[in-house]
């Protein structure tokens, strides 16, 4: 069974670059342009792992981690990717249970190298 990647940004060129490179790495992807979205995707989506954007319109990526632990009880693989290299945001997406914090733009190979070692730590 394939594992199951939900990618939360608001930049639709982003959302499109991440979702084709991990659809080409044989993952199912599920995208959402909005915190609220990426929220209500995730009980029916049940994602092995999560890219989110710190900085969003709506809902910060923090803020979505922190209503998934409420709806979960297995969290999935986290990893933030942001444009905020501010280490306020960096220490705060990993206080707050990240497997990891990737800066953009991120090389594909990077980011696929990193979504199978952050899967790896749920198996």
């Amino acid at each position: 069974m394939r594992k199951k990647i939900l990618i939360m940004d608001d930049e639709q060129d982003t959302l499109t670059m991440l979702s084709m490179t991990l659809k080409l790495a044989g993952y199912e992807v599920a995208s959402a342009e909005t915190g609220q979205k990426a929220i209500s995707l995730i009980p029916e989506f049940k994602p092995d792992a999560l890219i989110l954007d710190v900085m969003m319109p709506d809902v910060s990526g923090i803020d979505v981690l922190d209503a998934v632990k409420k709806q979960i009880a297995i969290l999935p693989a986290v990893i933030f990717l942001s444009a905020s290299v501010r280490n306020e945001d960096v220490n705060a997406g990993m206080a707050a249970g990240a497997y990891t914090y990737l800066f953009k733009p991120v090389l594909r190979e990077k980011l696929i190298e990193t979504v199978k070692a952050a899967l790896a730590t749920i198996n």
